[in-house]
């Protein structure tokens, strides 16, 4: 559970514990019983309870869709080049981004275009890896790569990463990459260790997530958004930006990166 969350019950803890005369023993336990049910609440809902790349029963009746069986790679194939063997392999129930493959390199896309959802999806890093998962993406044989179209959520081993990316919060985890500064302090697990992602979309509104920490919110429908792209370098690819419906992609990267329990449900 994040600190600031445990910081909320302190002082209710605190007057349990000390024997505050005020409270009586019925009043205690009734207090003890609240608290202890608000934190069993708070770490189910930042805790994947079901196994790796499964769903549960309450899941699949709420309407999510794995993204990822844990076998193989379908429903997803090399932007603009479609089912071919690749660097993308799957292996012990993850879905990796192999640098050491020497035989065709390029971001793995969804077969299927998103515009309302609910993004989740674990993922860990190699040591000083950089990559990213790309949203409203537009696969046509008129661009060359997903990101000239689709915003980024940065996935980065912050700790080993270049120097840059030490005090630029637009270059971290979790932030909405090279536009828009980490909205709260959400810090990725060392590298090699699986962390907790969610993106969720709705009418254009995004808002991503990094292990339970808001990290970033913004409405690509807005003018903010339409001056943020233009004061970037972004703007010298006409199309960024400008869709809110399109094909999730992951970035292959140099250095490696894997995924697993991609899972998504879309939103009316």
């Amino acid at each position: 559970m994040p600190v600031k969350q445990i910081a909320v019950y302190l002082p209710i803890f605190s007057c349990l514990y000390t024997g505050n005369p005020t409270l009586t023993a019925m009043k205690q336990n009734n207090v003890l019983l609240a608290c202890a049910f608000a934190v069993t609440a708070m770490f189910f809902a930042c805790t994947n309870k079901s196994r790796p790349n499964t769903l549960t029963g309450d899941e699949q009746k709420d309407g999510w869709v794995l993204l990822f069986d844990g076998q193989t790679t379908n429903g997803w194939h090399l932007y603009n080049k479609g089912n071919i063997k690749s660097n993308w392999t799957v292996r012990d129930g993850q879905l990796d981004c192999d640098p050491h493959i020497v035989i065709f390199h390029n971001d793995l896309v969804t077969e299927k275009a998103y515009a309302n959802y609910d993004l989740r999806f674990e993922w860990k890093i190699s040591k000083a890896g950089n990559s990213g998962v790309f949203i409203n993406v537009q696969e046509d044989t008129a661009y060359g790569t997903p990101w000239v179209t689709g915003p980024e959520y940065q996935l980065l081993d912050n700790e080993n990463s270049v120097d840059h990316n030490h005090n630029d919060t637009t270059r971290q985890a979790g932030c909405l990459y090279s536009l828009v500064a980490l909205k709260n302090h959400a810090a990725p697990k060392p590298f090699g260790e699986w962390n907790e992602s969610r993106i969720l979309q709705q009418n254009g509104k995004v808002t991503f997530w990094l292990n339970c920490t808001l990290s970033a919110e913004e409405d690509l429908t807005s003018d903010r958004w339409k001056k943020l792209v233009a004061a970037s370098g972004l703007h010298t690819f006409p199309d960024f930006g400008k869709f809110t419906n399109g094909k999730i992609a992951l970035q292959d990267w140099n250095k490696g990166v894997s995924f697993r329990s991609i899972k998504i449900k879309e939103l009316k």
